[in-house]
């Protein structure tokens, strides 16, 4: 296990491979917000960085996909393999805040995400978008992508649009508020006992 200073560092180190995607994806939960990410859509790319900057994550992500068909299978396998690096770094849950919310401006969208690291996935996605492709990313592959991470990671999520038109910051605020919910959700309070969960377990 991987120290620093002491702590265990919460990394997930995610290989997966089909016949539609390759994907290799590093992520730390303690980390500055470095980022880099390689997935053949640049305003993806942009949406991943965002996402591990505002939640104060060091991630990496390498992906290959069939762009040729389209960014389905490429954003769709990315959020499977997130969700399973996000799982594999929160380990036993011990001491973690469990849920976070966030609130993200973005011009004249407003966003709220709230989630829960219950291990009891679920997606509430209230976000209807006026375009079909921002840059070369469909804009219904958000919902698809969260979907993805949710499932993959077991969390509860919600994601609501309170205000907006500009689908670029709707996408935008979105990425940040989950990134940003999602720190406060991970973070350790040495108050917690165990996990916060009367049932004993997450």
């Amino acid at each position: 296990m991987k120290m620093n200073g002491g702590i265990p560092l919460r990394e997930g180190l995610v290989s997966r491979n089909t016949k539609e995607t390759q994907i290799k994806l590093q992520i730390n939960i303690d980390g500055k917000g470095d980022c880099t990410a390689n997935t053949g859509i640049g305003f993806f790319d942009h949406m991943l960085v965002l996402f591990a900057r505002h939640g104060l994550m060091d991630a990496v992500f390498e992906v290959n996909g069939d762009l040729h068909v389209d960014s389905h299978h490429t954003v769709e396998d990315t959020g499977i393999a997130l969700g399973l690096a996000i799982r594999q770094a929160l380990g036993d849950k011990r001491s973690i805040k469990r849920y976070g919310t966030a609130f993200v401006p973005m011009d004249e969208a407003l966003v709220q995400v709230s989630l829960d690291l219950s291990d009891r996935p679920f997606l509430v996605f209230d976000a209807c978008m006026t375009r079909q492709m921002v840059g070369q990313m469909d804009t219904q592959m958000v919902e698809e992508f969260f979907r993805a991470v949710a499932f993959n990671a077991g969390i509860t999520l919600h994601v609501k649009l309170l205000h907006g038109s500009n689908c670029h910051h709707i996408i935008e605020a979105i990425f940040k508020a989950f990134g940003k919910a999602l720190d406060e959700a991970t973070k350790i309070d040495t108050r917690i006992v165990g996990v916060m969960s009367t049932k004993g377990t997450l």
